[in-house]
């Protein structure tokens, strides 16, 4: 394990060099495979908080893994934050040892419960990872997710969906975590629901935001029209703000599509609204809502969304309830 040091958009280095190491794996009773996550947090420090990040399904072979998602890992553990990223069962790199395992491909409930495992066994994980151990703030956890790991995050903080084999209601709110951050999350499903690609996330039918009472900053693109899974446009990634109870912000970037500006890797080729602008402000909101929800005297959200979201040069808009 070796330091890297992050850059901003305009190549010059972030707030502080950090440490990643990957794999760390998690022996989990009943799992296809074990659970492989990688940690990345800053090089010194302690009473670092953490945040839990899950990955999208997306068309890569890495990136739905612990190896994606670096434009914010390192931005975000930059900012003083061990990020945990578990390979989830739908990853493509799991795709072949796990395809006729129960809940493929998406494996929609089994995603949020390996962030449980993963809080479970994290004496496990300092153990693992050198120069970690008793430097994390375990009373300082949250969620993150992008695309269907925005659906996981969502879960986690207390949204709610029904198996579709037995039609149970399936709750996974996850104590521990006390605030979370939805990056391009699907919205409602029913009718609403009714592109050409909807029946492949049918589990997103039953999905119910009114019992997600975790505080959470809820991100998208306004240009993130979702038409092969339905004609709602853009606003249905609104829906887990809209439809959820406060406390909850919505920040809306301008210009964005699904990837954000880029989020899941550096130069994705997939990547189609590549913006190094809009990285490094999630590089540095994300971090600035999670320390103010930690932490209601701290004013670093204040601080960093008045500098980002006003003025000419604003990368978007925000509001709350």
């Amino acid at each position: 394990m070796t330091p890297s040091t992050p850059t901003t958009a305009a190549g010059s280095p972030a707030s502080a060099p950090v440490l990643s190491y990957a794999p760390v794996a998690l022996k989990v009773p009943g799992r296809p495979v074990d659970l492989h996550v990688r940690v990345t947090a800053p090089a010194s420090g302690t009473e670092l908080p953490v945040i839990l990040l899950s990955h999208g399904h997306g068309p890569s072979n890495h990136l739905s893994s612990l190896h994606g998602y670096a434009p914010l890992a390192d931005r975000w553990a930059a900012q003083g934050f061990v990020v945990v990223q578990p390979t989830h069962l739908s990853s493509r790199t799991l795709s072949r040892l796990v395809a006729d395992a129960p809940g493929a491909p998406f494996f929609w409930r089994s995603r949020a419960e390996d962030m449980t495992h993963v809080l479970d066994r994290f004496d496990a994980i300092e153990a693992a990872v050198p120069l970690l151990a008793g430097r994390v703030d375990r009373t300082r956890i949250a969620v993150a997710g992008h695309s269907l790991g925005g659906h996981t995050a969502g879960l986690l903080l207390g949204a709610r969906n029904a198996d579709e084999a037995t039609g149970e209601v399936v709750d996974l709110l996850e104590s521990r975590i006390t605030a979370g951050v939805l990056l391009a999350a699907p919205g409602r499903g029913g009718d609403v629901l009714n592109g050409p690609m909807a029946e492949a996330i049918s589990f997103v039918h039953s999905s119910d935001f009114s019992t997600m009472t975790t505080p959470a900053l809820v991100v998208v693109g306004d240009k993130d029209d979702a038409r092969h899974f339905t004609d709602a446009g853009p606003d249905w990634h609104t829906d887990p703000y809209a439809l959820a109870p406060g406390p909850k912000t919505l920040l809306t970037l301008f210009g964005a599509e699904h990837g954000l500006g880029g989020i899941a890797g550096y130069d994705a080729a997939e990547t189609t609204d590549e913006n190094p602008a809009l990285v490094a402000a999630l590089g540095r909101l994300v971090p600035a809502y999670l320390r103010s929800r930690f932490d209601p005297a701290d004013n670093s959200w204040r601080t960093a969304s008045e500098a980002l979201t006003t003025g000419p040069d604003a990368v978007g808009r925000v509001e709350s309830k």
